[in-house]
């Protein structure tokens, strides 16, 4: 079996098929904050065989729908076999519609993708500065939606193989480009004024070599360019690390530079948790005025 995914202007078509047939087919909407079902539906000669289990559990795979927070929803099921297969995937009545809303889990990125979610419209122009396996750019092409463009890069050729393929499979490729390249460079691939947001998680590569990291040596021209390429209102979002085997050094001369940034051009916003250890990843925000 196999699921093809086509990205079309109203959302995200999924279709299974068994060798050459095509036995099944669900529609979705990927919104900011929710994913959308508009129906699942498995051909009446291969019902019954779990075929519509499977394409569900894709479906939510490609959308984010095991990550923590996720919100789907689904149209109330005509038939119990209907019923039994969301209720199967933990989606319960919310009004006029099913939903699945998997718990959320507070942490750096999480309460990052939260506050982008809240401040991001869909049509907007994102940058992923720092890709690694796609999570993040994945994230972006979500809120963006059909008529958004997002831009992601990375230094490691892996990181940039990594999120293509994540984001073909999530059907994002249309919207998408991912470039092997510094994140120093980043001026170099979007104009002044031209982003809505941008984003850095930085660190090391999860799955890869942990010696090579970011450093201020590249973080800091990265930032600068990418204060300059927001639109006025545009929201900078940076994930910093410590503790680990790039030590401290990153982390405190980025802190330094967002407290030297002129209050009357920025509002930057460092969200430390207090009970925390010292080295717990320092979620940040700009937002330019």
């Amino acid at each position: 079996m196999r699921v093809e995914t086509l990205s079309t202007g109203d959302g995200l078509v999924f279709t299974l098929y068994k060798e050459a047939v095509a036995v099944g087919r669900c529609r979705c909407r990927v919104l900011p904050g929710r994913v959308e079902l508009a129906g699942l539906s498995i051909d009446p000669r291969w019902r019954g065989k779990g075929y519509g289990s499977y394409l569900l559990k894709q479906v939510l795979h490609a959308t984010g729908g095991f990550a923590p927070g996720s919100l789907h929803l689904a149209p109330a099921p005509d038939t119990a076999a209907g019923e039994a297969l969301l209720k199967k995937f933990r989606f319960a009545p919310a009004g006029e519609m099913w939903q699945r809303r998997l718990p959320a889990e507070l942490s750096a990125v999480g309460l990052t993708h939260e506050f982008l979610a809240a401040r991001l419209a869909p049509g907007g122009f994102y940058i992923d500065a720092t890709c690694g396996n796609g999570h993040d750019t994945a994230f972006l092409c979500r809120l963006a939606g059909p008529s958004g463009k997002v831009l992601a890069l990375d230094v490691q050729e892996k990181a940039v193989a990594a999120t293509r393929a994540r984001l073909e499979k999530e059907g994002f490729a249309a919207i998408s480009r991912v470039v092997q390249a510094d994140h120093a460079r980043l001026a170099q691939f979007a104009g002044p004024a031209s982003a809505d947001c941008v984003v850095f998680n930085f660190g090391y590569l999860p799955g890869a070599d942990h010696s090579l990291f970011t450093t201020p040596a590249s973080s800091l021209p990265a930032l600068k360019a990418a204060l300059d390429i927001l639109k006025p209102g545009g929201v900078l979002a940076a994930c910093l690390y410590s503790g680990g085997p790039n030590g401290d050094g990153e982390k405190r001369a980025v802190e330094a530079f967002f407290a030297a940034l002129p209050l009357e051009k920025y509002t930057v916003l460092a969200c430390r948790f207090a009970n925390w250890a010292d080295t717990a990843p320092l979620p940040c925000f700009v937002v330019k005025k």
